[in-house]
């Protein structure tokens, strides 16, 4: 038997990508890309540590730009995106060379392609693809992805996670190579693996064992178990190392497959290997709060969440939904094909995306790493997060409290942004276990990447691969409004925050007097028209009548709704 297998013949040991790096850490820059395997990197790497610097094997964006000559404004987004997706938080803002060099390594990985819908001619004649911003989802109408059910043309989490192992699978012998140090000696043997150098596939990698996780990467390994700290380093053959590496990641291909085929996998109600908790699709016929969660079909939020837990707000259709701190529990956050809806998500999360939504409004509390917004159109986002990378949007808005620049990629079109326009309660508490800075606020100052995303597995039109995308406007002062989040949502009872933490901008708030005292004196000014009840009744039946028009055009009356339902 197999030294990875338990007494009941399941897999005790499994090794997973992390997430966060092929998620949050692809970027469209074409020069961080390199497809000849280990020689330039391999090149960069000695280069990289010949440098005479004060911290040793540490790079900055100036040292990266140099390297690889690219623009500072380049240098700067590659290092911000990768202290973004490292296990650890970073102590300033250099980075490691091993770690600079892992993370443009995996640049050269292309995403999962979704399925096809298996009628998709006869259904993109009434929804037709125009533009690499379409896609998949394109060739399907919001209420057709609703009755379609959309999550069996999207890949499953365990789909892209085996996508993303098979991807290490065949990559992982110069990732070992990269890793690995000269020693005397011959042949393969000349190349070793010390444990700081193998705890650097932590950045990419991580393991479970019998269902345990949070295992550190140098106890996974039988070479490093019994390392001592305070002895000399222990080096290994990369050799050995690379042989265990690639049996324990087949090990875990077969666990996936083997899950892939259960009976509930089978029925659509997702992989058993899912570990994710799933918010399931709201009633189409009404207009409804939701705030439970389902885990597998379970109506109950695990106990034992964990670092590869996910929260999933999926498939909502004309409704609203909240999540709060206690379902959140700093877990990434995912709302996938909610269309027609709002979705509140008040709460402080690690990384968070918004993906294939439209026509909703979405609240994320406040994001403490990364908020991907990827494939929406029409929608409006209100988010606190460290930094915002928008890609293949349309005729969306964003209300951003964001410390760094938004990063703006993909076949984007009337992108706008505006300041940070809510708050709830509990917003500053949120924020400052995030690490937030609420005197910080780069919402207006965007970084705009290539127009195709080269890992991307969806065809792209040719000849554009060059062509920058488009950028975001700044919202029309005149046209900015704060979004309330009803009061009775979270707990009432803890004093909090009483106002939007971020400053507006001047222009903003001129604006925002200018219409409250434009309100202020047509108050005053029916007050003083001397009307008789008829007069009075019809004017109040009018304004019922436009505010009513309004909100059914707006959206908002499903959040009415929801205030009357409760």
């Amino acid at each position: 038997m197999n030294e990875s297998l338990d007494d009941g013949g399941e897999f005790s040991l499994l090794v997973h990508p992390r997430r966060e790096p092929f998620e949050y850490g692809l970027l469209s820059i074409p020069k961080l890309i390199f497809t000849d395997g280990t020689v330039t990197l391999s090149l960069l790497k000695e280069k990289l540590l010949r440098r005479p610097v004060p911290a040793p094997h540490r790079v900055d964006a100036a040292a990266l730009a140099d390297a690889l000559q690219i623009s500072s404004s380049n240098a700067d987004v590659a290092l911000d995106t990768l202290l973004s997706v490292l296990p650890c938080d970073p102590q300033d803002s250099a980075v490691d060379v091993v770690d600079l060099v892992l993370f443009l390594y995996i640049q050269s990985y292309k995403k999962l392609l979704p399925k096809t819908h298996k009628d998709s001619p006869a259904v993109a004649d009434v929804w037709p693809s125009t533009s690499a911003f379409d896609g998949y989802l394109s060739a399907l109408t919001p209420l057709q992805l609703k009755r379609n059910n959309s999550r069996r043309y999207m890949p499953s989490s365990a789909d892209e996670e085996a996508h993303q192992l098979s991807y290490l699978y065949k990559h992982m012998a110069n990732i070992v190579a990269l890793l690995a140090d000269s020693f005397e000696g011959k042949g393969d043997d000349s190349l070793v693996l010390s444990l700081d150098s193998f705890q650097r596939l932590g950045l990419i990698i991580q393991f479970t064992e019998n269902g345990r996780e949070g295992i550190p990467i140098g106890q996974a390994a039988p070479f490093f178990v019994n390392s001592d700290a305070d002895m000399p380093a222990v080096h290994i053959s990369a050799g050995k190392v690379l042989e265990w590496l690639l049996l324990t990641i087949n090990n875990t291909l077969e666990y996936i497959a083997a899950a892939d085929k259960s009976p509930a996998r089978e029925s659509g109600q997702g992989s058993i290997y899912d570990v994710e908790v799933n918010m399931l699709d709201a009633s189409s016929n009404s207009t409804k709060l939701q705030s439970n969660c389902t885990l597998n079909g379970s109506s109950e939020i695990s106990n034992t969440i964990n670092f590869r837990s996910q929260i999933i707000v999926e498939g909502i259709y004309k409704a609203s939904v909240v999540k709060q701190a206690s379902d959140i529990i700093e877990n990434p956050v995912k709302v996938l094909n909610c269309h027609d809806s709002v979705i509140y998500i008040l709460a402080p999360a690690c990384y968070a995306t918004v993906y294939g939504c439209s026509d909703a409004t979405i609240v994320v509390g406040a994001v403490a790493k990364a908020i991907r917004v990827e494939h929406c159109e029409r929608v409006q986002v209100i988010t606190a997060a460290k930094r915002i990378c928008i890609a293949n949007c349309r005729e969306c808005i964003f209300y951003l409290g964001v410390n760094q620049k938004p990063l703006i990629l993909g076949d984007n079109h009337k992108l706008q942004v505006a300041p940070y326009n809510t708050f709830y309660a509990q917003l500053e508490d949120h924020m400052s276990k995030v690490r937030l800075d609420a005197t910080i606020n780069r919402w207006n100052e965007p970084r705009v990447l290539g127009m195709v995303d080269p890992h991307d597995s969806l065809s792209h039109p040719a000849g554009i691969s060059d062509v920058p995308s488009e950028s975001a406007t700044c919202l029309d002062p005149d046209q900015f409004t704060n979004f309330l989040i009803p009061k009775w949502i979270g707990d009432e009872s803890v004093p909090g925050t009483k106002s939007n933490p971020f400053c507006l901008p001047e222009t903003y708030m001129i604006a925002q007097i200018k219409t409250h005292s434009v309100l202020s004196e047509i108050q005053e000014a029916l007050k003083k028209v001397q009307l008789d009840a008829n007069k009075k009744r019809d004017i109040a039946c009018a304004l019922h009548i436009h505010f009513k028009d309004w909100l059914y055009a707006s959206g908002n009356i499903r959040q009415l709704y929801c205030l009357h339902g409760d």
